[in-house]
C-alpha cells in the first residue's frame, strides 16, 4: 500500500504525463488539419455554400462530418456517391426525384447557389478524415444466384457503372440492393433493348406520358454507358 507521500509523487508524475501527451496529440492533430482538410481548396464559392448550408438549417436533418441529425441521410461523401448532377437535381426538385417518398424541403436556389453548395459537399467529400466514414463498394456485388452440379453456389457479378451508382440505385433494386421507389431492374436486358433504354433514359415522358420517373441530367456519354449496362443485365443475375 502507498504511503500518503508516495500515492501523492504517483498523483503528481501521473497528471503531468496524461496532460503532456494529451497536449503534444492535440497539437499534432492541429498541426495536421490545413493539409488534411485541404485548406488550399477553400475557395469563396466552397464557403458560399458552407454560409447556404448553416443559413438553411441543413443539419437539422442531415449528417455531415459525425455532426447533425438523424432524419435524412448522411452526407459527408456525398459528391463521391451521387455526383453534383444528381445532388443539384435533388436540392432543386426533390419530390421529382422520389415521387411521393422525400419528405425534403423543395429550396428555391439559383443556379449559383447550387454550385456553391456542390462545391462544399465536393470540398468535405475530398477531406483525409482516416477512412471514415466507411466507403461501401458498390462498384461490384455477388449475389449466389445459381448452384453448381455439386451444390455449390456460383456468385454473378455485375461491374455496376459509376453513373448507375449516381443516378439509379436510389430508386431501384438490382440483384436485392438498391431502392423500392421504381421497379427492380433485374432481367431489363431481356425486356428492353439498347435504343428502347436510351430513348427512356433521355425522356421518361416522351416514351410515357405521366410516368414517374423524372428527366435526369444526364450527359450523352452517361445515357450510353448506363444503357449499354442495363441492356445487358438478364433475369438470371448476370450479364450476357
Amino acid at each position: 500500500m502507498l504511503s500518503k507521500s508516495a500515492a501523492k509523487k504517483f498523483f503528481l508524475i501521473g497528471t503531468f504525463v496524461c496532460s503532456t501527451t494529451f497536449l503534444v496529440l492535440t497539437f499534432d492533430t492541429i498541426r495536421k488539419v490545413p493539409a488534411q482538410t485541404n485548406e488550399q481548396n477553400l475557395t469563396a464559392q466552397v464557403i458560399h455554400g458552407k454560409n447556404l448550408w448553416d443559413k438553411n438549417n441543413c443539419m437539422g436533418c442531415h449528417t455531415i462530418l459525425g455532426e447533425g441529425a438523424y432524419y435524412a441521410p448522411e452526407l459527408t461523401k456525398v459528391y463521391d456517391r451521387r455526383g453534383p448532377a444528381f445532388i443539384k437535381q435533388m436540392i432543386k426538385d426533390p419530390q421529382a426525384m422520389y415521387p411521393n417518398e422525400r419528405r425534403m424541403q423543395q429550396y428555391e436556389f439559383t443556379d449559383e447557389e447550387l454550385d456553391a453548395l456542390v462545391a462544399f459537399f465536393k470540398w468535405i467529400g475530398e477531406m483525409d478524415l482516416n477512412g471514415w466514414p466507411p466507403k461501401p463498394d458498390l462498384n461490384q456485388m455477388a449475389v449466389q444466384s445459381e448452384k453448381s452440379e455439386t451444390g455449390g453456389a456460383l456468385a454473378k457479378e455485375l461491374n455496376r457503372p459509376k453513373i448507375y451508382n449516381q443516378m439509379c440505385i436510389a430508386c431501384h433494386s438490382l440483384q436485392g440492393q438498391g431502392g423500392t421507389v421504381g421497379p427492380a431492374l433485374d432481367g431489363i436486358g431481356d425486356r428492353k433493348n439498347y435504343d428502347d433504354l436510351v430513348a427512356w433514359l433521355k425522356d421518361p415522358q416522351a416514351v410515357k406520358p405521366g410516368a414517374l420517373m423524372p428527366k435526369l441530367p444526364m450527359s450523352e456519354t452517361d445515357i450510353s454507358e448506363l444503357a449499354a449496362f442495363l441492356s445487358k443485365v438478364t433475369a438470371s443475375g448476370g450479364k450476357r
